[in-house]
């Protein structure tokens, strides 16, 4: 793989930052870059997929590692003029508006570099938190699976247990039922009514509740749950409803509105159509506002967003324009 050369941070004002490299912020930069815009992307480096080993549901890139394809992202954000910075941002704020009143922002880094920009896309993504299982999580991304679109195929016919963590996990269990006839329900702390039980035997779903101890595993991955009587379930794959928190690290001077997610499974970014904010002059797209939203979804949720800055942008340049040729002189004899 051709190793990348990072882009220098441009000391200058720039038409938008992008705060987040994944396939949201890349394409939303990609859009802005076509469009001739100056636009630097913010990549910490750390996507929220990074632990898988592959994509899948993505039409004409099934099975694309998640860092070659935004690799190619970023070649392609380059190939336009657009600029991708490696760091962490650590505060992003408004800033004094320029003299015309255009707004401006102020994106730190954690190396104390700074950039001002006219307008902020922030597609930072989201933070999964899997339960408090001992064993769990260093199967995270392999063994241990949240996504049926994402994973499903990939863990067919295998084994699979489902962690409930709440409600949700009832509809996880019915999604998983339908890739593999060995389905296992652990309801560890929750609840589970009469009526899903008798839902969950007509589809041969085995439901166990005593509590859960801990995962075990070997060299070749999960090997099966460990229960508190000392029983051991055998598992190949454990499928988990994790609860989800939109990264706003370095963002809180921004004051972005946010929302909670449905059954008390984590927050997001709150935003109206193409992923603006209530913050003037702020968009979201990707899974810090959408945390179901796949790959394919995030990339169009960015390119959205990248389309309206550009458009807001426009209209802010003709405004601009126009005051300077309302105030400008008539030529001497004119």
């Amino acid at each position: 793989m051709t190793t990348e050369t990072p882009d220098a941070l441009p000391t200058g004002t720039v038409d938008a930052a992008v705060i987040g490299g994944g396939a949201a912020g890349l394409n939303g930069a990609l859009m802005l870059a076509r469009s001739r815009r100056s636009v630097v992307v913010i990549d910490s480096g750390t996507p929220r997929n990074a632990p898988a080993d592959a994509v899948h549901g993505l039409l004409g890139l099934d099975g694309t590692p998640p860092a070659e394809l935004l690799a190619r992202g970023r070649a392609e954000v380059r190939g336009y003029g657009g600029l991708v910075v490696p760091g962490q941002v650590t505060a992003a704020a408004p800033a004094p508006p320029a003299p015309d009143g255009d707004l401006r922002f102020t994106v730190t880094l954690a190396d104390g570099r700074t950039l001002t920009a006219r307008r902020l896309l922030v597609a930072t993504g989201l933070r999964d938190a899997l339960p408090d299982v001992p064993g769990l999580a260093p199967h995270w991304g392999h063994g241990v699976v949240h996504c049926p679109y994402c994973h499903g195929w990939e863990v067919r016919d295998e084994p699979v247990g489902v962690l409930a963590v709440g409600p949700a996990s009832v509809h996880h269990a019915l999604l998983f039922r339908q890739l593999t006839d060995d389905l296992v329900y652990f309801t560890r702390d929750t609840s589970l009514d009469d009526d899903t039980r008798a839902r969950f035997t007509a589809r041969g779903i085995r439901v166990v509740d005593t509590p859960v101890a801990a995962v075990e595993s070997d060299p070749t991955g999960i090997t099966g749950v460990r229960l508190t009587d000392g029983t051991v379930v055998p598992r190949r794959v454990l499928a988990v409803a994790t609860t989800l928190h939109a990264r706003t690290e370095g963002l809180s001077a921004l004051a972005l509105p946010t929302a909670q997610l449905p059954a008390d499974m984590g927050t997001h970014l709150a935003s109206g159509p193409a992923g603006l904010t209530g913050v003037p002059g702020v968009w979201t797209a990707g899974n810090a506002t959408d945390p179901m939203a796949q790959v394919g979804a995030s990339a169009a949720a960015g390119a959205l967003a990248g389309a309206h800055i550009n458009a807001h942008l426009a209209t802010a340049d003709t405004e601009a324009a126009l005051a300077r040729a309302t105030h400008t002189p008539s030529p001497a004899g004119a």
